[in-house]
Order: structure tokens, then C-alpha cells, then sequence
């Protein structure tokens, strides 16, 4: 079978960006879709959400890619690949690839590029902070078949694939399912036994007024020393914003620790099990850890004193995103709250018998 570059079956280029700081305020918070490699990463197949949207001035300084791009990711995170599903922006950590429909087809490329993920990983620069050239990826060899061939394989992978997404539907409605029963019970108060119950103010009596804090240890994150090759490249998550989005529980990261990243901050180490909140930047999104790990300063965790109130309290966290923005802001689009803040933020505590597991009712 005959091999070819990326740039024998279509149009390779790298997005735009070139607007410095990158992260300037004034470029956010228009129309126009802003595809990070986090987002990438996060899609299984096709990017159907992100995070953050470029206004007028942001889209002059980079470049709208059409529907079916696909988004390949050169930094950080190496080698990730997704497919716009409408059109967005990306920034040069990205490379767009639009095939020659007369030569390829973009889901069959797409595999091709999953399956050659670790040779594009091993040509990347063996730093903390992987970077992968676009006359790098351009050097490789991918072998493709005849148009009608590759639409075939694609389609035997794409049902598979299609599996895949309805059960992670599946896991999204009984998350929903459980989020809502949380509302019924917590927020408007219709628990077992509601009728009977007295109010007082408009709460249950018996329900208290208590602080974050009440619910365990809070830790705010920290980033391991970047120039230590040794605290990186290893399997232990290292939880940064873009990670949580979209994720109850967090089951991979965009970077990893070694066991001597993780040491080298023992006073951050987080076990399985705690609620991470980000407080700076996108504030009020919430996840739950799965492992040891740690996570960067932007975030502020809850080590739970009592583990049985996990749901409970993730529900109850969750639902202060607002006040979180509210106790965050600086008045710029940026949200930064800071460990005595959080610590402080206050919530309507529910009875023992009604926080344990809500599956268990």
C-alpha cells in the first residue's frame, strides 16, 4: 500500500493567534467559536462544545475553519485529533487538515493519525512542554488505500465509535437524572417527607447554614517545577481547568506527573475522591477526582471528612458557580476567588439521613 504526507491527501496549516497576550480579555466573548487543545482532547470524535468564543477583534487576528476541519494538536497535548463540527477558531497549537475529497477522507485520516499517535509523540521535543513542528508531522508517512477503500474502513471504525457515544449518552442523562433529583430534594426542598416538615424563612427545620469549609480540607493546587524533566511524563493526573469541563469525574488529564511530581508537593497531593473547584479564570467548575494527584493553582479541592456525602456534596458545590463568579470577579471577564474566599462561601446543609448516597434512596 502506498504511503503518503499529510500534505499529499489535502491542506495542512496552522491556526491563527497572533494577537499578544494571548489570554487579553479584549479578544473574548463573541460569536465565534475558540478551540483549545483541551477541547480537542476532550472530544471523542467531533468537537461539538468549548469553552471559550472569540468576539470581532479575536477573529481579525486569527482564522474561522470550516466544518470538518480536522483539528490535530501540536503542544502540550501531542497528537490529539478531533473534527469541527462547525465552524471555529484554533491557535497555532493546533494544525487544521482539510482533505482533497478526491484523494481522502477525513475520518479515515483521522484514524490514521490516532494510530501513529506515539510515533508523532516520540518525535516531539523530550521537554516538560512538548511541542510538535508542522514540518515534523509533514515528514511522516500514513498508508492510504483507494477513496472507496478508505470509506469503508472508516465506516467499520465509525460504528464502533457510534457504540461508544451512546453509552457515554447513556451516562450523561442518569448524571442529569441525578443532578435533577438533587434539585427536587435539595433546592426546592420537595425531599421524603417534605409536607410534614417545618419551615422556618423558607427552610427546613433542622437545615443549617454552614461554610465550604465545613465539608473537609480545602487545598489549593500548585504547578510542579516545569524544568524538572523528572516531575513529568508519568501517569498521574496533574488537573488543570480544561480538563474538568464537561467531566463529573475526571479520568484523564492533559499532563501527567511522575511519583517525584507528585512528592516534590506533598501539602497539594489530593486523594480519589475529592471535589476540585476552578476559582480562577473559568470559575465554578466542578469535578471529581479519581486518583492520587494534584492539581494547578487555579483550583481549590475539598478533601471530604465524610465520603458517604460525595454526591451530595458535588451537587451542592456545583450549584455555586454563581456565587463563585459573584465573589470572584475583578471586574474583567476573569473570575479569581481566592482559598479564604472559597473557604468561606456559605450553602443550606441538609440532614445526615438525607446526603447519603442518592442511588441508595
Amino acid at each position: 500500500m502506498k504511503h503518503y504526507k499529510l500534505n499529499e491527501l489535502g491542506t495542512v496549516n496552522r491556526g491563527k493567534s497572533k494577537h499578544r497576550p494571548r489570554n487579553d480579555p479584549e479578544l473574548y466573548g463573541g460569536k465565534y467559536p475558540f478551540i483549545q487543545t483541551g477541547d480537542v482532547k476532550h472530544s471523542s470524535f467531533y468537537v461539538t462544545s468549548h469553552t471559550q468564543t472569540y468576539n470581532e477583534k479575536g477573529l481579525a487576528q486569527s482564522k474561522l475553519w470550516e466544518k470538518g476541519t480536522l483539528c490535530i494538536t501540536i503542544a502540550a497535548n501531542i497528537a490529539d485529533t478531533a473534527i469541527l463540527s462547525y465552524p471555529a477558531c484554533f491557535p497555532d497549537s493546533i494544525i487544521g487538515f482539510l482533505p482533497n475529497k478526491k484523494k481522502a477522507d477525513v475520518k479515515y485520516v483521522k484514524y490514521c493519525l490516532d494510530t501513529f499517535r506515539l510515533q508523532m509523540q516520540s518525535i516531539s521535543q523530550g521537554t516538560t512542554q512538548d511541542n510538535m513542528s508542522l514540518e515534523k508531522l509533514l515528514s511522516i508517512g500514513f498508508p492510504a488505500p483507494d477513496l472507496e477503500s478508505q470509506r469503508k474502513i472508516a465506516g467499520i471504525l465509525s460504528a464502533y465509535d457510534d457504540l461508544i457515544e451512546n453509552n457515554k449518552r447513556r451516562i450523561a442523562l442518569l448524571e442529569n437524572m441525578a443532578e435533577e433529583l438533587y434539585r427536587e430534594w435539595f433546592v426546592r426542598f420537595r425531599f421524603p417527607g417534605w409536607r410534614d416538615a417545618e419551615f422556618e424563612k423558607g427552610i427546613p427545620k433542622g437545615w443549617e447554614l454552614q461554610r465550604v469549609d465545613s465539608l473537609g480540607k480545602i487545598i489549593t493546587g500548585k504547578t510542579p517545577l516545569t524544568s524538572n524533566e523528572k516531575y513529568y511524563l508519568g501517569n498521574i493526573h496533574f488537573i488543570k481547568t480544561p480538563d474538568m469541563h464537561g467531566n463529573m469525574f475526571i479520568y484523564e488529564t492533559e499532563e501527567n506527573l511522575t511519583e517525584d511530581g507528585l512528592n516534590s508537593q506533598p501539602s497539594q497531593m489530593l486523594p480519589k475522591n475529592a471535589i476540585s473547584v476552578s476559582c480562577i479564570g473559568t470559575g465554578g467548575i466542578t469535578s471529581i477526582t479519581t486518583q492520587r494527584c494534584c492539581t494547578n493553582q487555579q483550583i481549590n479541592s475539598i478533601v471530604l471528612k465524610n465520603e458517604n456525602d460525595l454526591e451530595w456534596a458535588f451537587y451542592t458545590v456545583k450549584g455555586l458557580k454563581e456565587t463563585i463568579y459573584a465573589f470572584g470577579s475583578t471586574g474583567t471577564t476573569m473570575t479569581n476567588l481566592s482559598k479564604g474566599k472559597f473557604s468561606g462561601l456559605k450553602f443550606i446543609c441538609a440532614p445526615k439521613y438525607l446526603r447519603e448516597p442518592l442511588k441508595t434512596h
